[in-house]
């Protein structure tokens, strides 16, 4: 089966073609000939993910799925959230999202976060979502050269290192992606 990953980034498509049985090959959204860059203009997460995966299926013709992940900071009231990846800016860097986290932060005891993860899937006869959550804490510092986002400043809930500092096999089997494609990898084999 194909599917299309509504997707630019690299490592994301890295970090989910590791999840994926064989029998299912993704698509890049560059891979179909979409260069654009489609607009998340929802107010949720369930609903950035569910405007890529409709522009795909609307546009392209393919059954897709599609993330959008967000850090959730309980100081901060719930913020980045859904602007996450644009936190800085809309240049979208990850140093510039990790420093303005970490400025907003400085003397905050409270440090407890979250990243939540939704998976929509449009398939020709159904349309189904997926969520995935890891709770943790943001570091004071950026720690590890692994992973990408804000993985050097996110420690997991029992563990001691950051999301930057596990090999990315460690962290894919409990991340908030990890977890959201786990639950579309066991529908797309009991359906498919």
């Amino acid at each position: 089966m194909k599917l299309v990953f509504a997707t630019h980034n690299s490592n994301k498509l890295k970090e989910v073609q590791l999840l994926l049985p064989k029998n299912i090959i993704i698509l890049s959204l560059d891979d179909i000939g979409c260069t654009e860059e489609i607009p998340e203009t929802g107010k949720t997460l369930e609903e950035n993910a569910q405007i890529k995966v409709d522009f795909v299926t609307q546009n392209y013709g393919y059954p897709c799925f599609a993330d959008d992940t967000g850090l959730l900071v309980d100081a901060l009231e719930g913020k980045p959230g859904v602007y996450s990846a644009r936190y800085a800016g809309e240049l979208k860097s990850s140093d510039d999202n990790m420093n303005k986290l970490l400025h907003q932060l400085k003397g905050k005891n409270n440090r407890l976060a979250r990243f939540k993860t939704i998976v929509a899937l449009n398939l020709p006869t159904e349309k189904k979502q997926f969520i995935g959550i890891v709770e943790g804490k943001i570091t004071t510092e950026k720690h590890g050269g692994n992973g990408f986002g804000y993985d050097p400043v996110f420690r997991p809930n029992g563990y001691n290192k950051t999301f930057a500092e596990l090999p990315l096999s460690e962290k894919n089997k409990i991340s908030h992606r990890g977890k959201a494609m786990e639950q579309l990898i066991n529908y797309l084999k009991n359906s498919i």
